[in-house]
C-alpha cells in the first residue's frame, strides 16, 4: 500500500487521507461523508482558500476571473469540462475577483481570466488570457510536470 495523499474536502474543508491507489475510486470525506471530487470546479473565498488551496498533496489550479469579465465568462465551461477531466489528479477553483479583492490582490492579479497553479500553497505556474480545451490542457500537463 502506498503513502496516503492528504485530500482537503471541497464542502467541509476537513483533511483527508486517501491511499494513492485509491484516489481514482471516488472517495468520500470522512467527517461529511460527501464526494471528494464532483467533477465540478470548488468555489475559492477567503473563509476556505487556505484550506482547500494551500494544504493537501494534489495540486490546485485556480482560475481568477470575474462575473463582469466577457473572456471570464467564455472560457468558465473550458474549465468546468476540464475539472471532470482532470480531477483527481488535481483540483480545480474558481476564484471570483471581485468577491475575494484581498486574494486577487495576495496573487497579484493584474488581468483576468488569469490560471495559477499551486502545489501545496506556493506558485508552480501562471498563465494570463482565456484558453481552448487543447491550450488549458498543453498548460495542466507543463505545468503539473514543473511541479
Amino acid at each position: 500500500m502506498s503513502t496516503p495523499l492528504a485530500i482537503p474536502c471541497p464542502h467541509c474543508n476537513a483533511l483527508n487521507r486517501v491511499p494513492a491507489e485509491r484516489v481514482g475510486e471516488h472517495p468520500n470525506c470522512g467527517r461529511c461523508k460527501q464526494a471528494l471530487f464532483d467533477g465540478h470546479p470548488v468555489e475559492l473565498t477567503s473563509a476556505n482558500f487556505e484550506a482547500i488551496a494551500a494544504r493537501g498533496d494534489l495540486p490546485v489550479l485556480v482560475d481568477f476571473w470575474a462575473p463582469w469579465c466577457g473572456p471570464c465568462v467564455g472560457f468558465a465551461p473550458v474549465f468546468v469540462q476540464a475539472a471532470g477531466e482532470f480531477e483527481p489528479r488535481l483540483r480545480l477553483a474558481k476564484l471570483d475577483t471581485e468577491a475575494q479583492p484581498q486574494l486577487a490582490q495576495r496573487f497579484n492579479i493584474r488581468s483576468i481570466p488569469t490560471l495559477v497553479m499551486l502545489k501545496q500553497g506556493r506558485e508552480i505556474a501562471r498563465q494570463s488570457g482565456a484558453l481552448n480545451a487543447a491550450q488549458l490542457q498543453q498548460f495542466i500537463e507543463g505545468s503539473l510536470a514543473r511541479g
